[in-house]
């Protein structure tokens, strides 16, 4: 793996003022204070975590107004949402009422997967996004660096090295608190995917962007081979790494192959050099995979990632659930991160055959969180056991109004009892005069508010 002497000529940070970039241990301290709050745990511990590489907190200094949020272990399992213009939908404005929707549905991250429209609307798209996201925000720079060389050269594969690089900090000095970066594909791991052949292939977009280059350059993947380039600028503007999976498994049939493995066994390796150069990075993950394997991907890869923080797409357990695709990974999400797994993207209900819209984006927020949380009950974090009880007594006291502070999404929790006929509502909804908890309570004299 070869070095990079960075260039001396000017860069986009040598245009923003020195202030903006000085200080970030003292801007890092204040993110921890933060999250030590957040999560109910101490400052040393969230420290202890970032020294070790066991927690991360996406946050750039650039983006004005982010609240950071720890991603890792022993803190509650996040959820990122994926917002983002395509070739066939270029509306901003629509993109920026997802971004809304998310937030309000409780994603904890998100990411502006932008394709849509040429490089400035990209531009745009991630520049408003900031200005609107008060969560972390991140994005995958190979997206505009493909479409900045179709406009240039007229194809993907025409693709510099100077390209992905200068996008790159682009939206580093944009402010992007992460970014997924495909620095494990290498032309190893891509001969041994040819060889063992696959039903869906590479169903990375970013990957296969990377792999068409290197095919087509008969060359090495530059975010492999130049990776101290790309460490220097994440030091630069305390961007916190995302090492994608390019190679990750489409289909269940494709799981925990020998591709998969191959990459995570590279990205454990630059892992390591990120943390020499305390540059905060976590890992991706599957992707589909069967409920019988998932435990195992997650202890893999935290074995081979020296238990960097892991952030999976589902995984999603069967492939058949298409308009139920938000399910499927909701239940492979649950599993995953009571296995340890520490941060899941969400799907939404409209994955695999189409954009989601607002109610698809909320729909894939919540069901995620409903997975993040019951992994947070098995694995004892702080608060989440506690969540539950207090919804518990509040069924027991009929506290209708109670139940729908605590549940997780209150907004629908309270549509739907509003939906109840007057009858309804002045009884138990489920079971009337025969409530099991009212019966028992009469014989245990043990009083029970009313309806």
């Amino acid at each position: 793996m070869n070095g990079h002497t960075v260039k001396q000529e000017t860069t986009l940070r040598d245009e923003i003022p020195s202030n903006e970039l000085t200080n970030h241990r003292r801007f890092l301290e204040e993110a921890v204070k933060r999250v030590a709050t957040d999560e109910c745990v101490s400052p040393e511990q969230v420290w202890q975590g970032i020294k070790d590489g066991t927690i991360v907190i996406p946050a750039n200094p650039l983006h004005k107004g982010v609240i950071p949020v720890g991603i890792g272990k022993g803190l509650r399992t996040k959820v990122n949402a994926n917002i983002g213009t395509s070739v066939t939908n270029v509306d901003i404005n629509r993109e920026i009422e997802k971004l809304h929707a998310a937030l309000s549905a409780g994603a904890d991250t998100v990411m502006d997967l932008s394709t849509g429209g040429t490089t400035n609307d990209i531009d745009q798209m991630r520049q408003r996004a900031l200005e609107h996201c008060t969560a972390p925000l991140g994005t995958v720079p190979i997206y505009q660096a493909a479409v900045m060389a179709i406009e240039q050269r007229g194809s993907i594969v025409e693709m510099t090295s100077e390209d992905i690089f200068d996008t790159i900090e682009k939206h580093a000095a944009d402010g992007v608190d992460f970014m997924t970066v495909h620095c494990g594909i290498t032309r190893d791991s891509l001969t041994r995917l040819m060889r063992e052949g696959r039903v869906t292939s590479i169903v990375s977009r970013g990957g296969a962007f990377i792999a068409a280059w290197m095919i087509h350059n008969d060359a090495e993947n530059p975010l492999y081979s130049e990776y101290d380039r790309l460490l220097e600028i994440a030091s630069r503007y305390g961007v916190t790494l995302s090492l994608g999976d390019a190679l990750r498994p489409g289909s269940i049939a494709d799981a925990t192959d020998r591709a998969q493995v191959q990459e995570t066994i590279v990205l454990g390796e630059l892992i390591d050099r990120a943390r020499e150069a305390e540059v905060q990075v976590m890992v991706e993950g599957p992707g589909h995979v069967p409920l019988n394997q998932i435990a195992a991907n997650v202890i893999l890869q935290k074995r081979l990632c020296h238990n960097a923080p892991f952030y999976v797409l589902g995984p999603l357990v069967t492939d058949v659930a298409a308009g139920y695709d938000h399910i499927a990974a909701a239940i492979g999400g649950a599993i995953a991160a009571a296995s340890g797994a520490d941060f899941l993207c969400y799907v939404t209900p409209t994955e695999h055959l189409g954009l989601p819209d607002l109610e698809a984006v909320r729909e894939g927020v919540i069901a995620a969180r409903i997975a993040g949380h019951a992994a947070d009950v098995a694995k004892g974090i702080s608060g989440a056991m506690e969540w539950d009880r207090r919804m518990s007594e509040a069924r027991k006291s009929l506290d209708w109004s109670e139940q729908i502070r605590l549940s997780i999404d209150p907004e629908r929790a309270k549509r739907l009892r509003s939906a109840l006929t007057p009858a309804e509502v002045n009884e138990c909804s489920m079971c009337g005069r025969y409530c099991a908890m009212k019966i028992v309570s009469e014989y245990l004299n043990v009083p029970v508010e009313k309806c």
